[in-house]
């Protein structure tokens, strides 16, 4: 393989183009630094790439294989991160609720797991700013959590038809719902840098991606934003070493583009490359793990979904794939009034599904073959989901490793061991009979659950004691000063609530904190 060195030093190279990695490029750009974005995937084209089809939405998915272990292995594909300029978001369904202030204080409120070295105080301004960014469809007065300084930057999606059963069933059964906050838009929406984006057409297509760019993926806000400032976005270059100078500091990003390896100078390096590869690339380089903890604390939130059968026309393809919301399980109680038997919470919400993915589920989950999995099909149209998304602990039996298999560029292979606790399992049993009750009443039949795990979080776990986190609060390196990462490798905890909302949120922190520690000249804070 040929090498080339640049001869220019960058200010910052940004590893990875997703949630964590576009908001903070946006902003280094805009005050003035010279950044370069490396991204793994392709630079898709919306309108002529992302069909209304399926399998051609596969190439979103990062589908490099991964080895799963454990009691419960973890599927990654789309339960995972994303391969493209935008990463995950490409094929994230957009959910955007907000964390709550107990959600960063689990040791402190049930004596498990660990808190966060920060708190909603310093996330919360983040999460109004990317709201607005996004353009967030919400309702005007949402039922839980504090008070909110400006209500969503656009009214709530309509609901569609697994939203009002949902609704009618938590009704029956004494839950109360809410329309969801979705970033896509209910409105044509415009923002400086940006331009103007259309108002979602309810195409269904969420889970894969938006060709209209209503959606409020990174490919369509952040990045742009970020390109308006002079950021440069490098797709299809595969990082495999950061290079550490004699100072302890990282001097050199090598990546491979179109089979040759290339070596980009810089001067800080954000890692922001997803659970998985951020955690691997640091254990391929054997870098910022003194504390032991890179790949360590994996977590997935237990995400069961309940489906049922219904005399309506549903047409779960249709709308917001997450139209309802209830967090009145955010911490909930017995059926006596008193304390649960788990730590943490859960969210409830509603869920749309694209046929094949239903007839995936159904063939796992219900053991459903040929012709009776044929006559089951005859049913799409009338079936509704609920899932919950509830936190997870971390446990030391759940980590990644590098394996002794390699992949196509000859580099090791991920392999990543997960087993739901106890706190997993009780937690699912409490929401299986919730949301049963709530389907029976909204009338269903046919009811079935489909177990699952969502959102693999963790293995870079940010904390104040470098004896026991990989990166500080504000998303640096303990053991490598100009190494910063942002994702959601770096959570202390999963959080009951969707992961993207957050790591943007901290991804404009970890800019800020950044930036103000530079005195005026970002070129300083080396």
């Amino acid at each position: 393989m040929n090498t080339y060195a640049t001869t220019e030093t960058v200010d910052a190279v940004i590893i990875g183009t997703g949630a964590g990695g576009a908001p903070l490029l946006a902003r280094l750009a805009k005050a003035g630094l010279s950044v370069v974005a490396l991204e793994a995937g392709k630079h898709w084209n919306p309108s002529r790439d992302f069909a209304t089809d399926e399998k051609s939405q596969e190439k979103l998915f990062w589908n490099d294989e991964r080895l799963s272990a454990g009691n419960d292995p973890l599927p990654f594909g789309s339960n995972n991160s994303g391969t493209g300029v935008g990463g995950s978001t490409l094929h994230y369904t957009a959910y955007t609720p907000r964390a709550q202030p107990d959600d960063f204080q689990l040791h402190t409120d049930f004596g498990v797991g660990v808190d966060w070295p920060i708190g909603l105080d310093q996330i919360e301004p983040y999460y109004e700013e990317v709201e607005q960014f996004l353009g967030v469809s919400g309702p005007a007065h949402y039922p839980w959590g504090p008070s909110r300084n400006r209500s969503y930057a656009l009214g709530p999606l309509p609901i569609n038809g697994a939203g009002q059963l949902m609704e009618r069933g938590c009704k029956e059964v004494g839950i109360k719902t809410s329309p969801a906050a979705n970033a896509a838009l209910s409105a044509g929406y415009y923002q400086e840098g940006v331009g103007h984006r259309p108002a979602c057409a309810n195409r269904g297509f969420c889970q894969a991606g938006c060709n209209i760019g209503a959606k409020a993926s990174m490919d369509v806000t952040y990045l742009p934003l970020a390109i308006h400032y002079g950021a440069e976005i490098r797709p299809e270059c595969f990082v495999t070493q950061l290079v550490k100078s004699s100072s302890g500091k990282i001097s050199e990003v090598v990546y491979i583009h179109n089979g040759q390896e290339i070596r980009q100078r810089c001067r800080y390096v954000f890692l922001c490359a997803g659970t998985i590869e951020t955690a691997r690339l640091l254990l391929l380089n054997d870098l910022a793990n003194s504390s032991g903890q890179v790949g360590r604390n994996v977590m997935a939130h237990p995400g069961l979904q309940i489906w049922g059968e219904f005399a309506e026309d549903v047409r779960p393809y249709k709308g917001i794939p997450g139209a309802l919301i209830s967090e009145d399980t955010h911490r909930p109680k017995d059926n006596t009034g008193g304390p649960v038997d788990f730590a943490g919470g859960y969210l409830l919400q509603s869920i749309g599904v694209m046929p094949v993915t239903y007839m995936t589920q159904m063939a796992r989950g219900r053991g459903l073959w040929g012709q009776e999995l044929k006559r089951a099909a005859l049913a799409y149209n009338h079936v509704a989901g609920i899932n919950i998304l509830g936190d997870c602990l971390p446990y030391d039996h759940n980590y990644l490793e590098l394996s002794n298999e390699k992949d196509i560029r000859g580099l090791p292979k991920p392999r990543i061991y997960f087993t739901n606790g106890e706190n997993e399992k009780r937690m699912t049993a409490h929401a299986d009979k919730i949301m049963r009750d709530i389907w029976t009443a909204a009338g269903a039949k046919n009811i079935w659950a489909f177990q699952r795990n969502a959102h693999v979080i963790g293995t870079c776990r940010m904390g104040n004691d470098p004896e026991t986190a990989v990166v500080n609060a504000n998303g640096q390196s303990f053991d490598i000063p100009n190494l910063y990462i942002s994702d959601n490798s770096t959570f202390p905890s999963a959080l009951s609530v969707n992961p993207a909302l957050t790591i943007m949120a901290l991804a404009l922190r970890t800019a800020d904190r950044f930036l103000s520690t530079a005195g005026g000249n970002p070129r300083s804070v080396q």
